[in-house]
């Protein structure tokens, strides 16, 4: 096994190099989901402090730019930590990935015992995205595609989309969307035609008549998901495990050089 002693102690060569490739990984990893975090409110033009809190909704961007600055910050350390030897850097490495693991498994955990409770939160958080589904592109492509991908409109159902102000069916809303859905609510044309007008008026309807147009999707989305996660549940239970498995490993690798440098450095003094 690849390490160098010093008066009996040694540092594992193998588990520092294996630490520093994967954070190299990760650091240019989160230098990209930040590019990508600043590009995309640039396109938006709104590349300031005022104009990006002014933002209406939940805005996507801000996941990318929270995961890429812990992916940065993280691989930093770690690859720093490993590469110098630092034992600052390696334990500040190891605590947050431990945290990070413990705050994952203490919300599934209380997800999985609060089923109803976190089933009205996400209900009510896409309704209220749903008020504001014109306000942000990064925003509305976000609702468009989840409803394309589960096949579902809305939280609960299309009557969702009466919260909107371009689709409620209001006398005052003078909107050609008025009562309708957005195309992403529509099934798909078996001709593979993408009609972004086939949601219009279909709310003007009576609920039977919606359900009998086999024009747009009945089901609400969290509804949608309840029903995709029993038939999915092998690859997100896979998908949690890898992470997890990962984040263990860093950790093991993590606090391993912090022995065998402080082991080292105990034999320097002696």
């Amino acid at each position: 096994m690849l390490s160098y002693k010093y008066q009996g102690a040694q540092v594992n060569c193998l588990f520092k190099y294996i630490l520093f490739t994967l954070n190299i990984i990760f650091w240019v990893a989160g230098a990209g989901l930040l590019a990508i975090t600043f590009w995309a409110w640039n396109e938006k033009g709104v590349l300031n402090i005022q104009s990006i809190t002014e933002l209406k909704g939940f805005d996507p961007v801000w996941v990318v730019l929270v995961v890429g600055s812990v992916t940065f910050i993280l691989g930093f350390a770690g690859c720093i930590g490993a590469l110098r030897e630092n034992i600052c850097l390696l334990k500040f490495f190891s605590i947050t990935i431990g945290t990070i693991f413990t705050v994952e498994l203490v919300a599934g955990i209380l997800a999985f015992v609060f089923q109803d409770t976190v089933k009205e939160h996400v209900q009510k958080f896409i309704r209220d995205n749903i008020k504001v589904y014109r306000d942000d592109i990064d925003l509305q492509n976000l609702i468009d595609a989840v409803q394309k991908y589960m096949q579902c409109c809305g939280a609960a159902g299309p009557d969702d989309w009466n919260s909107n102000l371009y689709f409620n069916c209001s006398k005052e809303n003078t909107s050609r969307e008025r009562c309708g859905v957005p195309f992403s609510c529509c099934l798909p044309d078996p001709a593979n035609v993408v009609n972004t007008q086939c949601g219009y008026d279909i709310r003007s309807q009576n609920k039977n008549a919606i359900k009998d147009s086999l024009i747009i999707y009945t089901k609400g989305c969290v509804q949608a998901f309840e029903d995709w996660l029993p038939k999915n549940i092998y690859f997100v239970a896979g998908a949690f495990l890898v992470i997890a498995l990962l984040q263990m490993f860093s950790i093991y690798l993590a606090r391993s050089l912090i022995s065998d440098i402080e082991a080292l450095k105990a034999g320097w003094r002696y």
